[in-house]
Formats: C-alpha cells, structure tokens, sequence
C-alpha cells in the first residue's frame, strides 16, 4: 500500500510532523492483513488506537460464530444462551454477528454440560463467579502492560510501530495464560477440598475463622501520597496479607478499599496470620496503623465468599479496635489452642446490629 492510498483515505498527512513514523505503522498493519476500512474504524474508535489493532486481534483471533449460531449448535433457546452469555460476562453483541471464537463456544458448551447436572440457576452463579475471577485478572494484565511497558515507552518516546509490536506481543502472550490457569486451578481445588472437609468435620455447616485486618487513617494518608507512594502502599498491604494468609493454610477472600477478610479453617492459623500480618504492615512505615479482628463459628458459602453472624461480627469487633490492636471473639478463644497466643479482657461491647453485648479479649503472643 503506498502513500497516497493512506492519504487518499484521511489516514496519512504527509506534511504532520510525526509522518514517517504513522507511514511505517500504517504499513506494518497492512503486512498483517489489516485492511483499509479497519485501520479507519480503528483511527475513528476513541477506545482503541492503531498502535493496539493488531494485539487486540491477536486476543480474540478466529471470532467467527454468532450468537444465533452458537444457539443452533448448543442446541439451546436463544433467551437461555443471553442469559448464560451475561453470566460468563460477555457483551451482549448482535445476533448475527461473528464474534465468538472456537474457545467460546467450547466454554459455553462446558457450561450447558455443567447445567445438565447440577441445573441452570446454579451454574449461572458458578459462570458470574468464574466471569469475574477473569476480569480481575484482565485487569491486573492490562495495568500491569500500561505501567511498565507501555507508559516507558510513551515516555521514552518510542515510535508508534514500537509500541504497536510491544502491544502486539503482550497479547500473543496470552497462549501461555491457559497452562498457568489451569496448574494454578488444579492446585487451589485441591487446595478448597481439604478446607471445605476439614470445615465440615464436626457437622454440614462450615465452621471457620474469619478475620478482618484494616489501615486507621488510610483516607488522609491517601490524600497526602502521590500515585506511586500509594500504590507502594496498597501493593505491600495486599501482598503480605496473600503471603502470609497462604503460608497459613488460610486465604484471602477479598480486599475492600483499605481492608483485607481472610479465612482460615484453624482459629490458631487466623491468629498467626492476623498477628503477623499487623506486624508486616507495621514495617510499611508512612503512617499506617494496621488493626484488626477474628471471629469464629458458623459461615455459608457462596460464588467463593463467606456470610452470616460470624462474618458480620468480625467485621463489627474489627471496627472497635484501636491500632495494631487484634481483638476476638469468645468462641474464638474457646476453641484456639492458648500455647503460643494469649487473650487478655477487653470488655463486653455493643455492636451495631447485635442486640445483647458481645465479650471480646485482646490477642497478643505468649512471651
């Protein structure tokens, strides 16, 4: 394609400063198959960019099914198919339109497969858990390509075919991701199977230890530190809480702005893991003030979660502590093992949403 082809169809200026370098890229696209109507579409999309075209095919290359035809082939309703559609987190697309790939269809075929046994409401909810497990990981993708190699780039002035082949190559990166996903899944199933048993031993309802760790005077501090001193901040915050929860045979179910809620099956292994992880942040610096609580009793499961009494109760304890405080509940203290852990007094509080006092005692370790 030459020059006066691109120019011809408002995509090349030859008199704009950077016209050598969009030259090259235009050209670049077209070697790659790209024709002149989706450079166009692509110049026009303000959510995308020409330096993105081709890593964004690479993504989800071979798209040719319809939803119509997806349909036809699960042999299910096409009301049933939107329905599961939502739930995995696709875009809703027109019907007609070629935008599932070979993977997707294997995917929903696994989903319609899924609910044959275990029934559509269940696997809906299985799929939105699922949908968004993905889409923290695609977010953590892309941020993670943004800062650290886009943004240099940008800032070191590369040129656009540059960062079009850097764009290019994070996505083809993307055929390593299944292999991950899957040791890591097998591993973490594993992993769930042992706690939901061993949750279970003394009953059918699960009995946990669910723990709260927040930052006393997360908000002003935030307002004092810049993008990057904050990030540093969240990121030691989060990572310790994982490393630590896992070397503890706990996990973290979630963080919440500047909190953290993990679980452990052992009361003794919350304890450690809330002691520990209050230290850890302590060494953070730049004045954050780690506080928390345990509770432990009776939870139920849902998409990956815990909820009832007991969570709501760690929740409410931790909202009393002062900071590096740890404060747990009785029934925590009744069933933890005081050998290396002490629990001292600290009163009967009132909890919003309780309506009798609930007696709570200071967790510190045995000298």
């Amino acid at each position: 394609m030459d020059a006066a082809s691109f120019e011809a169809a408002g995509l090349y200026d030859p008199e704009a400063p950077d016209a050598k370098e969009r030259l090259a890229l235009l050209r670049w696209l077209t070697e790659r198959g790209f024709s002149m109507v989706e450079i166009a579409e692509a110049d026009a999309d303000p959510a995308l960019s020409l330096e993105a075209l081709a890593g964004n095919r690479a993504i989800r290359r071979g798209a040719v099914h319809s939803a119509r035809e997806i349909a036809v082939l699960l042999a299910i309703p096409d009301d049933t198919l939107s329905r599961m559609l939502l739930a995995a987190g696709y875009a809703q697309p027109d019907p007609d339109e070629g935008v599932f790939t070979d993977t997707d269809l294997e995917a929903l075929r696994a989903f319609v497969g899924a609910a044959e046994v275990f029934g559509w409401e269940p696997v809906e909810q299985f799929a939105r858990v699922v949908a968004a497990a993905a889409a923290r990981v695609a977010e953590a993708a892309t941020t993670l390509f943004i800062t650290e190699i886009e943004q240099p780039l940008i800032e070191d002035e590369a040129s656009p075919i540059v960062l079009a082949q850097a764009n290019l190559a994070a996505s083809l990166s993307l055929d390593t991701v299944p292999t991950v996903m899957e040791a890591l899944l097998r591993s973490q199933v594993q992993q769930a199977n042992r706690r939901a048993r061993l949750a279970r031993q003394d009953g059918d309802e699960a009995t946990v230890a669910i723990g709260f760790i927040d930052l006393v005077g997360f908000t002003p501090l935030s307002r004092r530190l810049d993008d990057a001193e904050l990030s540093e901040v969240l990121d030691g915050f989060e990572g310790r809480a994982s490393d630590i929860a896992t070397q503890h045979d706990g996990r973290v179910v979630k963080h919440i702005g500047d909190e953290v809620m993990f679980v452990a099956v052992d009361p003794n292994a919350a304890c450690e893991i809330a002691l520990e992880l209050v230290d850890a942040v302590r060494d953070l610096g730049r004045g954050v003030r780690p506080r928390g609580a345990v509770a432990f009793g009776p939870v139920l499961q849902r998409g990956g979660d815990y909820y009832g009494p007991t969570v709501n109760l760690a929740a409410r304890v931790a909202e009393l502590a002062v900071p590096y405080e740890i404060l747990v509940t009785a029934e925590l203290v009744e069933n933890a093992e005081h050998w290396s852990l002490s629990f001292a007094p600290a009163g009967r509080r009132m909890l919003k949403g309780f309506d009798e006092p609930v007696t709570l005692w200071e967790l510190a370790r045995r000298d």
